[in-house]
């Protein structure tokens, strides 16, 4: 095959091979908005019983179109996510892809990732427009769906992980936890990692601190909800000058890298906390060398990092944007140059590195 037009030959096996790859990103782009629309829709979680159903029957369950059903049905059972049996014309929801798509606080829970996916699209132009001009995308100027397919999709990881495993993992922290503890929680969000915490450390009292307001509100409702408001205050503040001394553990998930002044952060936590006192620091797994990322996981935050996490930095004082594959090293830089001494990888999944820093 010739050239094309471009400057090198055109193999003709890799370029099949590629097209392939890329229809499966095509049909894996579409497919992501069915599952939006499923999620939406209670679709999965009328079929979470993983008996077969006929499209008639789904849609009774969900009070929805049987032909809009029927060709939902079909695009999952194309994509893996539902079985087809031909001989009764029925769909099943696997068991496993139950567990993933149906069980909301469940470890392994996904629809929030592609509420988040459907954020980034409503965006497009948002950052088509920081590419030219180099300018930032706060995450407050992005679609709601960020802000609540955020919470949906760390929550599980957190359920999971947080109280068994990462906090466990550091140096005397539960012990403390368990006496009675003053925590602060900085980027938290909705505050779905401030409120497992504050319920498995009933002695302890917390403190949960995000610049987003309407985060904050939303958090404070569930505080209220979840009947801990005593001992669980969230309030609007920065990184950089959130209120409050004496913390006897200082906690971050998955947002140090967003900070445009993740060094001034640190600076912040340190004049914050105990000399005692230890930081926690949850990122997205990443080894330090770029071609190590370059693999599935990767690409998922490779993309996320350039539609929101360097936007966000971009958009405050200095802009650092370390990106989501910053990196031990990295990490560890920025601990260091905010005046702690000791920094250690604590525990670690497929999906973080969890950091220990201490004075």
């Amino acid at each position: 095959m010739g050239s094309l037009g471009t400057s090198a030959p055109i193999d003709e096996s890799k370029l099949h091979a590629f097209m392939g790859r890329a229809v499966g990103d095509m049909g894996a782009a579409m497919h992501a908005v069915l599952i939006v629309l499923g999620d939406r829709l209670g679709l999965y979680k009328a079929m979470s019983d993983s008996m077969p159903v006929t499209p008639a029957e789904l849609a009774k369950r969900t009070g929805t179109s049987e032909r809009y059903v029927q060709e939902w049905l079909n695009a999952n059972a194309a994509s893996g996510y539902v079985t087809y049996d031909p001989m009764s014309a029925t769909y099943t929801l696997p068991p496993e892809q139950a567990l993933a798509l149906a069980m909301e606080n469940g470890p392994a829970f996904l629809p929030g990732a592609f509420q988040i996916i459907s954020s980034c699209f409503n965006d497009e132009a948002k950052i088509e427009d920081a590419f030219r001009t180099g300018k930032g995308v706060g995450w407050h100027e992005h679609h709601h769906d960020l802000f609540h397919g955020t919470e949906r999709f760390f929550r599980p990881g957190y359920i999971a992980n947080l109280t068994s495993s990462w906090i466990p993992a550091l140096d005397g922290v539960q012990e403390k936890l368990e006496r009675g503890a003053k925590v602060a929680d900085i980027g938290c969000g909705l505050g779905s990692s401030t409120v497992l915490m504050a319920k498995a450390f009933p002695n302890s009292e917390f403190f949960g601190f995000d610049y987003h307001d309407d985060s904050i509100k939303l958090a404070q409702e569930q505080a209220k909800r979840e009947g801990l408001d005593s001992r669980l205050h969230f309030e609007k503040a920065m990184a950089k000058d959130y209120p409050g001394s004496d913390y006897d553990f200082v906690a971050f998930f998955d947002c140090l890298h967003d900070m445009g002044d993740p060094v001034g952060a640190a600076k912040h936590v340190y004049s914050t906390m105990k000399r005692d006192g230890t930081w926690m620091i949850v990122e997205p797994f990443s080894e330090d060398a770029t071609e190590a990322n370059h693999n599935p996981i990767g690409r998922v935050y490779y993309s996320a990092s350039t539609l929101l996490c360097v936007p966000a930095s971009m958009s405050q004082e200095v802009g650092l944007a370390l990106g989501a594959q910053a990196g031990e090293k990295r990490i560890g830089d920025v601990v260091r140059a905010g005046g702690f001494t000791r920094f250690r990888r604590a525990a670690q999944t497929p999906f973080n590195l969890v950091f220990e820093a201490r004075p």
